[in-house]
């Protein structure tokens, strides 16, 4: 019997797999991930997220503001989908401040470290914005 534990033992074995179908794997980092898609336009977003889907319903920025909150409520640590998210946000229309709203609002049920980190992925975004 092994004293290797499995858990260890079958992530060696997935972390060896992927090294030999790409030697770049090894040095792979999720940072940066969300530039391999790209920004939607306004209308697109509109038709798939807002009111295409339900004329009555909520707009594609609201949608884009809920999704913000819910991932800074959780703690801020999908940092590609809240940087995503900010792009696609200021592609339909929401303001710094409506995003900075947004965040803030979610400190008081997330916390201060949360709001605080998805405020500072969202200024990276911002400020990459105003420099392109």
């Amino acid at each position: 019997m092994s004293d290797q534990n499995p858990f260890e033992a079958m992530m060696k074995m997935g972390q060896d797999w992927a090294k030999s179908m790409n030697v770049d794997l090894e040095a792979f980092t999720p940072k940066g991930f969300e530039n391999l898609w790209p920004t939607m336009p306004k209308e697109t977003m509109e038709m798939f997220f807002g009111k295409g889907v339900n004329p009555d319903g909520l707009d594609a920025k609201t949608r884009l503001l809920l999704t913000l909150a819910g991932l800074t409520v959780l703690g801020a640590q999908a940092e590609a989908q809240i940087r995503l998210t900010v792009r696609h946000l200021t592609e339909a229309g929401a303001t710094k401040q409506e995003i900075a709203e947004t965040i803030a609002q979610m400190g008081m049920f997330g916390g201060v470290p949360a709001m605080n980190k998805a405020m500072q992925l969202a200024n990276e975004v911002l400020e990459k914005d105003e420099t392109a």
